[in-house]
């Protein structure tokens, strides 16, 4: 615990969708909150955001914004050692930053493809390489990386989205076998569609989004996409005590896809 008793998590993509809905249940357990985002704007928005959510809890946790791109070794570096230079130490990493498209292999570019890997796969990696620099001498911590069903199955103009969260997925499993020892836990989740800001996205470019929403939702077994706050709650629970024993562990989230 730092110097108030409350735990610390850091959060990449913590400005917007998953990332901020697991921001908010996080404050409200009264942990001390630090979330990542390239956008100054976004991070203002995202803070503005979470004091309006914070009265629905007593013990309530400090939130601060930290400005970075997690396709940048340096703003890793940086980010982590801001968080554990204001709170005092870190407790738990949230690999929530990531971006997709879709596309056919034949319209994928060099750019593309290094942008693609470069958040999914090398943020996660660096984010998690300096984290646990401060964990093992903590003697303790949790990882959640936020990866998807395209990490366990192919999805259709998704190859490149699917290597990288097929990337995260092998990632967790090996470093839970080396982290371990050191009394760190890493797990993953692996939603199908949300609906985030990027999900609206998509749907916007349809004539009839509820139409769309529609069609999305029907390919699930539950008829419909997950929620954040859906998404974030088993984010919040693989970082608490009641799953203590749960390692290296890809979590389903997707009302039954796969």
């Amino acid at each position: 615990m730092d110097k108030a008793g409350k735990k610390v998590v850091l959060i990449t993509g913590g400005t917007s969708g998953i990332g901020l809905a697991a921001a908010v249940l996080f404050l409200q357990d009264g942990w001390q909150v630090a979330v990542m985002g390239r956008d100054a704007g976004k991070g203002q928005e995202a803070l503005d955001y979470l004091k309006k959510n914070d009265g629905k809890a007593g013990n309530i946790g400090e939130a601060v914004y930290l400005q970075g791109d997690v396709s940048s070794m340096e703003d890793c570096r940086r980010a982590v050692a801001e968080t554990a230079g204001h709170f005092g130490r870190l407790d738990a990493l949230i690999n929530s930053a990531g971006i997709y498209f879709e596309r056919a292999i034949e319209d994928v570019d060099e750019e593309a493809f290094d942008r693609m890997l470069s958040v999914n796969l090398k943020g996660t990696y660096f984010m998690t390489k300096y984290a646990i620099e401060i964990m093992k001498k903590q003697g303790s911590g949790c990882i959640v990386n936020v990866s998807s069903d395209a990490g366990l199955q192919g999805n259709m103009l998704c190859s490149t989205y699917c290597a990288s969260k097929g990337a995260v997925n092998m990632f967790t499993k090996a470093m839970a076998l080396e982290l371990g020892p050191f009394g760190i836990r890493i797990n993953a989740v692996c939603p199908g569609d949300v609906l985030t800001p990027l999900t609206e996205a998509q749907l916007l470019q349809y004539p009839d989004r509820e139409q769309a929403l529609g069609e999305m939702g029907s390919v699930y077994p539950l008829g419909r996409i997950a929620s954040p706050e859906e998404v974030a709650s088993v984010i919040k629970f693989l970082c608490s005590r009641e799953a203590g024993f749960v390692n290296g562990a890809l979590w389903s989230i997707d009302g039954g896809l796969t």
